[in-house]
């Protein structure tokens, strides 16, 4: 009987899977890391072979710490970064580097979702304020897939020239799994400026102002698109070979990771009117805000409303911080305390925080100011060339000293969160409740800075790995062992903890939040300077 889900989630230095029952429970989970190369001008790569090695190799090893066989896998789904892969013509791996390595150059065929090469082409199609815009904030990011296609064709014209297949990097696991070259209305609503509510879809004159009349053609991009729950098809033989299953396991159609995080902790809430009411919270390497509502409310620097993104009938909008574990990683390294920003330093270094919030309260890291803008500003400034501020700096060079930075960059990521919320109201949002998923909810800092620091409450999931849940929901749909959303959610979600904002901290952290809007009239300031 298949009764037993497969979930994927790829994210930028990892592959994991996890092996789910149709209530939700997490029965195996495996982990693999994938490769990423770093150039010059923000370039990243990843390569899509190394990914999918790491998702069959993760798969195999959730499958065996489960203890299933092949034959209880009712379907697979995939979520993962908003990466763009790139294939010829015979869906063969096409180098994105303009570096030549030889032999192995095309292997490196992914632009990464950080990746921020295709700034210029960014600002000359905001610059043209084309329709198509409102419904991305206003704005392209560099890290959506129109600028970074637009990069492509004009710095590699040759290998534009070979290039048969441009894939969100969900929607090539998807294909790689099945064969199948159907792409999910979550990936292209979202980061390829298709629109679910016109009959086409794509906007050809938005196409042609960028230079990409035969995108659609090059890429093998469709005029449809599947929704979340969808079945692709089933897992081809060769792909079945190489996870570990069988041809009998149907392929859900693929998700953002952030969106499939917000399925998990939001699922049970599809279908009633307290979806407006909630919040998906999503940290990571990069942190995203996920909210749903049944009417469009564009406003500038959020992303969307994006269509049927993953509810039906409903608009999805997103605000979102463009670097959040990965800036907490980057002060551990860069301070003369730190090293290695491996997880039994970040527990140190929390537990220590621990103490010295026991001995000097809310004045721990007094003076210490930072904009947390290291990797550019999503929301709500819709600014990726902004910059990250620290103020306050001494010659500490101890471990306390690398604590006290680190609690302040905290906080100072919270208080960004304050200032998309606060964007969001005016648009028309009615936030009560944040839902944690991904690195956050294991970060007890982070966990309770979300509480006091934007004085909502706060819901932890149960569930071990709410991305991962939130892809296993998607493809119990896709399998037939629920209906629908609503169904799955509700099925699926293993319940949560509250926690609420402290009255006692608010003024403390409105201090530190007027401090924050300070510090960027001032960075603007400095920019504006002759």
């Amino acid at each position: 009987m298949r009764d037993h889900l497969v979930a994927v989630d790829v994210g930028t230095t990892s592959a994991r899977a996890g092996i789910f029952d149709r209530q939700g429970q997490l029965l195996g989970k495996a982990r693999h890391p994938i490769r990423m190369r770093r150039g010059a001008d923000q370039h990243a790569e990843h390569s899509s072979e190394d990914i999918w090695r790491a998702t069959c190799l993760s798969v195999r090893e959730a499958l065996h710490q489960s203890g299933l066989q092949a034959d209880r896998i009712a379907a697979i789904g995939f979520d993962a970064t908003c990466s763009l892969v790139v294939r010829d013509t015979a869906g063969k791996p096409l180098s994105v580097s303009v570096e030549d390595e030889g032999s192995d150059a095309d292997g490196w065929d992914t632009i990464v979702w950080l990746d921020h090469r295709a700034i210029p082409q960014a600002d000359r199609l905001n610059a043209g304020g084309h329709p198509v815009l409102a419904s991305s904030g206003g704005s392209l990011s560099p890290e959506m897939q129109i600028p970074k296609i637009m990069w492509l064709k004009e710095n590699l014209p040759q290998r534009w020239a070979k290039t048969g297949f441009l894939f969100d990097l969900a929607d090539f696991l998807t294909w790689r799994a099945s064969g199948s070259p159907s792409r999910s209305r979550c990936t292209l609503t979202a980061k390829w400026t298709y629109s679910a509510r016109t009959e086409e879809g794509w906007n050809h004159d938005f196409l042609a102002t960028a230079g990409l009349d035969d995108a659609l053609e090059r890429g093998s991009l469709p005029t449809s698109t599947l929704a979340v729950g969808s079945s692709v098809g089933a897992l081809s033989p060769e792909a079945a070979a190489e996870l570990g299953l069988d041809t009998g396991c149907v392929v859900a159609a693929g998700l953002i990771d952030a969106y499939a995080g917000a399925l998990g902790v939001l699922g049970a809430s599809a279908g009633s009117p307290e979806l407006e009411r909630n919040l998906a919270l999503i940290g990571g390497t990069s942190s995203c805000v996920v909210a749903f509502t049944r009417r469009a409310l564009p406003g500038h620097s959020l992303w969307g409303p994006y269509y049927e993104a993953v509810f039906g009938d409903h608009f999805l909008v997103e605000g979102s911080q463009s670097a959040t574990g990965a800036l907490l990683d980057h002060m551990v390294r860069m301070h003369a305390a730190g090293g290695e920003p491996d997880t039994e330093l970040h527990r140190r270094i929390v537990s220590r925080i621990a103490e010295l919030r026991e001995r000097e309260g809310v004045r721990l890291g007094e003076g210490l100011h930072i904009l947390p803008d290291f990797h550019g500003n999503r929301s709500p400034l819709a600014d990726p060339r902004a910059t990250g501020v620290i103020s306050g700096l001494t010659l500490d060079t101890s471990f306390d000293g690398l604590c006290r930075l680190y609690w302040r960059t905290c906080v100072s990521l919270v208080l960004g969160v304050r200032h998309i919320l606060e964007t969001m109201e005016t648009y028309g949002y009615r936030i009560e409740t944040l839902h944690l998923a991904g690195g956050h909810v294991h970060n007890p800092l982070l966990v309770e800075l979300c509480a006091d620091v934007t004085g909502r409450v706060v819901r932890v999931p149960d569930a071990g790995d709410a991305v991962l849940l939130g892809t296993a929901m998607a493809a119990a749909v896709a399998g037939g062992l629920h209906a629908d959303l609503d169904a799955a959610g509700n099925a699926m979600d293993r319940g949560g903890s509250l926690h609420r904002p402290r009255p006692d901290l608010r003024d403390a952290y409105d201090r530190d939040y007027r401090r924050f809007l300070a510090m960027h009239r001032h960075r603007a300031e400095l920019e504006a300077m002759d």
